[in-house]
């Protein structure tokens, strides 16, 4: 214990130090118990995840202006070491791996960054960010107390700080790095590794205090953190489950506010409700007296290539406030920002202001914080069916069902969490290019091996995969000879496997002859227990194993083992026969792959054929050329008619598919693709897919991707946007992507009946609505309607409540 309290003493003058010559520059960024310090002034921040390896450069400048202009102050990211170092000591920081160009972009627009460089980073990635070489270092423990890996650890670490420092990055040196991350969750392991988890923890921190960065780290679900690091929130609902800094001096961090859950395969989309999202960001700042809040993800993206973890979709945290094309995800964007909005104006009593808190009935409850001059008020209602009155400084409000009424000047409602007057808006795949010609399509049989002395490997027991493949290639063929004698009796058997891959495709001389896979839920292992003929003398029995990504966290993820673990064939009524120590051969990767026969400049070793000369093999390339479709909108791939499998567009792999698997919806988890406008030519892009299940190419659509119907509904009674500094409700609504409103689906002032999906005309209807929406909004980008009598030409119905509800079409 007494070198424990060493070593935080010692970060603690390290820290010190680096703070006084920072200081001395005019740019400093420190903290204490209630927020980050920038330059001498406390700060709120509200910030986002966006991951630049899961999007392109060119989308890039965009979406940071979308997180500005949503009420961010901060983009928050990853840095991901396997993109990085993905071969020991051979570094990549080009195109979508270019850290420093991002963060100049996120600079250049005026936000500063939260620099999480772990370098286990987990974020459903593959391997949890770490190269697959650090597997094969002798005696190496992951985030542990062990000096192989703490070693190359602090290797990385000291690479990245290096070059940010190199680049004058960091907020005191004139750069917009205003904190950094080091370990990732590491309490939810911890316990692991005994009296080894807690020095490690004091040995990362000490490491990333002695780089002097000038800027403070931070710790995420780690109570334990040692001074000066700063201990943070992950989760739903911080406001309820985080036992806050474990200093006085500390700040609340929220660094990871999960907007959605992420999606397997498997699985239906779980999205969060932006009221909720909204609760939970106002219960922080009420009840830990919150500063930093960062939404994971606020642009998810996708996960290119192979670089998903275990069974995790390619489309990643599609539900964020952006989506994974980067347009606004509406009403959740519009909401959110409204919050900040309200928040940021009371920034003063948040973070110099006396707090209180008292109850207001059973289930409600008040926190104040109040200067002298300024004052802001949370009401909260946990109560989620009931609408209480409540009485609050001689002021009687009612408190929706579970909803946080925020009062500036503790008297005046500014934003209500769970009354949504944002816009909402639908998205339309629109198939623009069909690929059933047939004639344009070529396939090429993935050849069955069938010949050990042709194998990557042998040997007598069946290796482990991820070791053999090195986590570069899903695929690894294990490959045995059984020799079936005739007095062996019917040669109909039963072919036995037991794996801890993720899917198993078998075949018997060169027969297909059954699959299984797994989920990310089930058992760890899958088994196949199918018939097969054999043939008298020698046969040959080849298993391809396929994993759906690497695991991306638990502890001694080091020791996963993967892979088929036991193999046996079945006659009649004799025993088992085991063939796990016969001599096996290994192939690692498709033929197709390792001939790159998905870039334009593949092999004359393969010989492609046209698709109507195809018999059915369940391991199949195929490829085809499309044109890019004109405009800006955003492209997918429609891949509902095929199986499993990865897909690449001109070389570049949009990331593995799997629509064959069903979620309990009956549909699949995801079944459009993604390809960035930035991996396309002008015309005769190459598509190139290898099919593991099946499937029909000849459906596949190329498809855009827009909103095309935005709606608004606000009642008369609603606080007026905060943005537009008026003193009437207003119902805003604008198109993206360039678009106009183009027509008025529906329109109605007075009590219109349903919402944004379903709606109809009320027992009160002004006549006038559907002209006086349409004059304000036909072929503009945006408009803007206020929700008041006046407009309609009068009343319709003295007495009634009133709202408008406007549907426009953006085209």
């Amino acid at each position: 214990m007494r070198g424990g309290m060493a070593i935080t003493a010692a970060l603690v003058v390290v820290a010190a130090a680096a703070e006084s010559r920072w200081a001395e520059l005019g740019r400093e960024i420190t903290y204490d118990g209630r927020a980050l310090v920038v330059s001498g002034a406390r700060r709120m921040f509200f910030s986002g995840d966006m991951h630049y390896a899961r999007s392109t450069p060119e989308m890039w400048p965009k979406l940071i202006a979308k997180a500005k202009n949503g009420g961010l102050d901060v983009i928050q990211t990853y840095v991901f070491w396997n993109v990085h170092e993905p071969i020991q000591g051979q570094y990549n920081f080009e195109g979508r791996y270019d850290l420093v160009k991002f963060i100049r972009e996120i600079q250049a627009q005026g936000l500063y960054v939260s620099l999480r460089i772990g370098p286990f980073v987990e974020a459903e990635w593959k391997y949890g960010g770490f190269p697959f070489w650090l597997h094969d270092v002798p005696s190496i423990t992951f985030r542990s107390d062990n000096e192989p890996f703490k070693q190359h650890m602090q290797n990385f670490v000291t690479k990245i700080v290096t070059m940010m420092k190199h680049e004058g990055l960091y907020y005191p040196q004139g750069g917009p790095i205003i904190i950094s991350q080091i370990e990732n969750e590491y309490q939810m392991i911890e316990p692991a590794f005994g009296a080894s988890g807690p020095r490690y923890v004091r040995w990362a921190a000490a490491m990333a205090v002695g780089l002097q960065t000038g800027v403070p780290w931070m710790m995420c679900k780690q109570n334990d953190a040692p001074d000066p690091v700063i201990n943070t929130c992950n989760g739903l609902i911080c406001g309820e489950t985080f036992v806050g800094p474990n200093s006085p001096n500390k700040p609340a961090l929220w660094t990871e506010n999960w907007t959605s859950r992420y999606p397997i395969y498997g699985n239906d989309t779980k999205l969060r409700d932006p009221e909720d999202i909204a609760f939970a960001v106002a219960l922080y700042i009420a009840r830990k007296k919150g500063s930093f809040v960062s939404y994971y993800m606020y642009h998810g993206g996708t996960n290119f290539g192979r670089f998903a973890a275990s069974y995790v979709t390619t489309s990643y945290y599609d539900g964020a406030p952006l989506d994974e094309y980067g347009l606004i995800w509406q009403p959740t964007w519009g909401h959110l920002r409204e919050l900040h909005c309200a928040v940021k104006q009371s920034s003063e009593p948040l973070l110099f202001g006396s707090y209180s808190n008292f109850s207001l009935g059973q289930q409600q409850e008040a926190h104040v914080f109040e200067t002298d001059f300024k004052c802001v008020a949370f009401l909260v209602n946990f109560d989620q069916h009931n609408t209480p009155k409540v009485e609050f400084r001689n002021i009687s409000l009612e408190l929706a069902p579970k909803s946080i009424s925020v009062l500036s000047d503790c008297r005046n409602v500014v934003f209500e969490t769970a009354k949504v007057n944002a816009q909402h808006g639908s998205r339309t795949a629109n198939a623009v290019q069909s690929l059933n010609d047939i004639n344009n399509w070529k396939a090429f049989i993935e050849p069955v091996p069938q010949d050990l002395s042709k194998s990557t490997y042998t040997g007598n027991q069946l290796f482990e995969q991820l070791p053999t493949t090195k986590d570069e290639t899903d695929y690894l063929w294990y490959i045995v000879s059984y020799k079936n004698r005739a007095s062996d009796g019917n040669q109909i058997a039963r072919l036995y496997v037991k794996s801890l891959a993720h899917i198993l495709h078998a075949f018997v001389n060169n027969e297909y002859v059954g699959s299984v896979h797994g989920s990310h839920d089930g058992p760890r292992n899958i088994v196949l227990n199918t018939h097969m003929s054999l043939k008298e003398g020698d046969n040959t029995i080849s298993l391809l194993s396929v994993m759906v990504g690497s695991p991306d966290s638990g502890a001694y993820m080091e020791r996963r083992t993967f892979g088929i673990q036991t193999v046996g064939i079945q006659q009649g009524q004799q025993p088992m026969h085991l063939l796990n120590n016969d001599l096996w051969g290994y192939q690692v990767g498709l033929f197709g792959e390792k001939d790159s026969i998905y870039t334009q400049e593949g092999p004359n070793s393969v010989r492609w054929m046209d698709i109507n000369n195809l018999i059915y093999h369940p391991l199949t390339w195929y490829k085809t050329t499309f044109s890019t479709p004109p405009g800006n909108d955003a492209v997918t791939l429609n891949l509902t008619s095929m199986g499993k499998g990865e897909v690449w567009v001109n070389g570049e792999s949009i990331g593995r598919y799997w629509v064959s698997f069903k979620a309990p919806s009956g549909q699949p988890s995801q079944s459009l693709y993604h390809i960035p406008r930035g991996f396309l030519t002008p015309k005769d892009n190459l598509l190139v897919l290898v099919e593991e299940m099946g499937g029909d190419p000849l459906q596949i659509t190329v498809n855009t991707m827009s909103v095309t119907t935005v709606c608004g509904n606000v009642d008369e009674f609603s606080v007026p946007p905060l943005q537009s500094r008026g003193k009437v409700p207003k119902v805003r609504i604008w198109c993206q992507g360039g678009k106009r409103i183009s027509s008025i689906e529906f329109a109605s002032y007075g009590n219109p009946v349903g919402d944004c999906r379903s709606f109809r005309i009320g027992s009160c209807h002004a006549e006038s609505s559907e002209s006086v929406v349409k004059q304000s909004c036909i072929g503009r980008r945006g408009c803007s309607i206020p929700v008041m009598a006046a407009k309609f030409g009068g009343d319709p119905c003295p007495g009634i409540q009133k709202s408008l509800l406007v549907v426009a079409d953006c085209r």
